[in-house]
């Protein structure tokens, strides 16, 4: 079954509304215009239970099918926030606030389930029920987590939950996905290397932070290269140092140093906190300085289950024709939190040839929503059909 009839013929209007979105982004939790756009949409749509302010300002409506003898509860997630990038695109529906984008797509993900929303209350050709999520603060602010904390899973009986995002790079509108542990743990640290301060020509008389911090950026790239198993992804970066001296002629009291850590399991996540640690706290000794280190657990690893991949992925094939295997995504997704609380899967939507995410001139490809909105109608109508 191809893309459907109703999606081409809704495209300019879902394609009028993912513009609008993007000139009005909002970031992590401060979704207000767009939560409300979502809300007001999905009661004119029809559906029979439209709830505003889960996890801060998540929306989620809740639609009827024709029967429910199955007893099944599908839910379905977009993303609605944008990022604190000015945008460089110089499109004619660019943002309207300066330092704010829509850099990751979410105005297409928001778009595209508010279509199939459309077209799941219009039809109604399914045996059960279907809770589509519009969440905020993917990126970085953990709405997905908030959301589940609310009771959301519990309080609509979710069942199993599907997600999706644009992939520049991939063809417009084929799809990609993986079985398992697929995109990465996002993990933070702060580091505060703690010398002795002085003349830069004296440098026998400091303990100079400056140079055990390049000790300790090079000696942490040791966890990937000697502590972990290889095939055991990991990835330490340090992305940003600054002294606490602005002069030439002053060896620094103190560096700081911030960066992420990126694991694709449980093992490795301990492991990779333990050693960058260790690690710091030892070379500071060796020159005699200290070494302070914070480390802040993130989005844990998303995980696709194996049943609602396979079924995910016939999906996808059934709408575009393919479903290739997709790669191992070492950024972070929120949506994990929703799948360690329920079965489902996350895929991947080709959005062209695009700048990538989070870069100032990218943006969403219109041309994919007829293929997005066709995904999500499917996986309800093929899991939960009409006897």
């Amino acid at each position: 079954m191809p893309v459907k009839n109703r999606f081409a013929e809704l495209h300019p209007e879902i394609t009028a509304w993912r513009r609008d979105i993007h000139q009005h982004p909002e970031i992590l939790f401060e979704t207000h215009r767009t939560s409300a756009l979502v809300a007001d949409k999905l009661r004119a749509f029809g559906c029979d239970e439209v709830t505003e302010g889960i996890g801060r300002t998540g929306v989620v409506g809740v639609i009827n099918g024709r029967s429910d003898t199955s007893g099944k509860v599908i839910g379905l997630r977009a993303d609605m926030d944008a990022l604190p990038i000015h945008e460089a695109t110089g499109l004619d529906y660019k943002s309207k606030t300066d330092g704010a984008m829509h850099a990751c797509g979410h105005d297409g993900h928001t778009a595209m389930l508010l279509g199939a929303a459309l077209y799941l209350a219009e039809t109604r050709n399914f045996d059960g029920k279907v809770v589509v999520i519009f969440q905020p603060a993917e990126e970085g602010g953990g709405g997905g987590r908030e959301m589940c904390e609310d009771g959301m899973m519990d309080r609509w009986g979710i069942q199993e939950v599907y997600g999706m995002h644009n992939w520049p790079g991939r063809p417009v509108g084929t799809f990609a996905i993986r079985a398992g542990a697929f995109f990465a743990a996002t993990d933070q640290f702060d580091i505060v290397i703690e010398g002795k301060g002085g003349h830069a020509a004296k440098p026998q008389e400091t303990v100079d932070s400056t140079l055990v911090a390049a000790h300790v950026v090079t000696a942490l790239q040791s966890i990937a290269s000697r502590n972990a198993d290889p095939v055991d992804q990991v990835v330490v970066s340090v992305t940003s140092i600054e002294s606490s001296s602005k002069a030439f002629n002053v060896i620094a009291q103190r560096v700081t140093m911030k960066g992420t850590v990126r694991t694709m399991s449980t093992g490795m996540r301990d492991l990779a906190e333990k050693r960058l640690k260790e690690i710091c706290e030892g070379v500071a000794a060796t020159f005699g300085a200290t070494a302070k280190v914070d480390y802040y657990r993130g989005y844990p690893c998303m995980v696709n289950h194996e049943d609602q991949t396979t079924f995910a992925a016939d999906v996808a094939r059934s709408v575009s024709g393919q479903c290739e295997d997709a790669p191992l995504v070492m950024g972070g997704e929120d949506f994990a939190f929703m799948l360690e609380e329920r079965p489902g899967a996350y895929i991947l939507v080709g959005n062209g040839d695009t700048a990538s995410v989070h870069h100032p001139e990218y943006n969403f490809n219109d041309e994919a929503i007829p293929a997005g909105c066709s995904w999500w109608a499917e996986i309800v109508e093929q899991r939960m059909p009409v006897a």
